[in-house]
């Protein structure tokens, strides 16, 4: 399934917050959760994910630091703030607000009765 760039871009910041929300990662255990959670639908690249986080690292919303992973390699490892923390709960509650209005709509479109378009006749003369 593709999913455009559009939804993809404002999708980012919630996601990404939400990820760290769980703890602290570095960006390709990032990467793969973000595959994980969309059951492989959504498939960011290091060239989107890396921008973003430096946003975020920029707005206060995260923190860096140098860590060793588990292979002795040095990761830079991406944290929530307090700041971060209160802007996943703005950025929660207005996607609630954008996903009940989705789901009322596809509901409403579901259950409607079928119209088909009026045929458009010439007009007479």
């Amino acid at each position: 399934m593709f999913i455009g760039k559009d939804l993809v871009a404002a999708s980012a910041t919630p996601i990404v917050l939400g990820i760290l929300a769980e703890g602290e990662s570095y960006g390709y255990a990032i990467l793969k959760r973000v595959n994980d959670l969309s059951g492989g639908r959504i498939t960011w690249t290091d060239g989107m994910l890396y921008p973003l986080l430096h946003r975020l690292e920029r707005l206060g919303l995260v923190e860096a630091s140098w860590g060793e992973g588990p292979t002795g390699r040095r990761r830079k490892h991406y944290a929530l703030t307090r700041e971060g923390r209160a802007a996943l709960a703005e950025q929660r509650s207005q996607w609630q607000a954008v996903t009940a209005t989705l789901d009322g709509l596809w509901t409403a479109i579901a259950h409607a009765p079928a119209h088909p378009l009026p045929t458009l006749r010439p007009a007479e003369g």
